[in-house]
């Protein structure tokens, strides 16, 4: 129940009277490859240091009050958790785009993976 701590922690923060809107996102292993091949399991491999350094970047975003992240490693089934991200902040085009990137930087930057078909 990871996130429903996160949201729990996030309401004590001290600034979180600047808070207007929490996103999250979770991502998950499909069941087929971006071309259509069906995937059996994943292997996922995460460079922590890297996660830490970009979770502290996007945390100091303009109208952000706390960025978390978590993500999976090892041999993942179908249907199985790759990602947690939670951001919570003032205004949506700040929250919004701040998810988007997390995620999106996450994936390119942080995590190795192999589709295995």
């Amino acid at each position: 129940m990871k996130m429903l701590e996160w949201f729990e922690d996030v309401k004590k923060n001290p600034d979180f009277d600047k808070v207007g809107m929490i996103l999250c996102h979770n991502g998950v292993v499909r069941g087929y490859s971006q071309t259509g091949e069906r995937i059996r399991r994943m292997h996922l491999e995460v460079r922590r240091d890297l996660l830490n350094d970009l979770v502290s970047e996007m945390g100091k975003r303009p109208g952000i009050v706390e960025v978390r992240a978590w993500l999976n490693e090892g041999v993942l089934n179908v249907g199985d958790d790759i990602m947690y991200v939670l951001v919570a902040g003032d205004i949506r085009e700040n929250v919004f785009s701040t998810l988007k990137e997390m995620v999106s930087r996450a994936k390119k930057e942080i995590i190795i993976e192999k589709e295995l078909t």
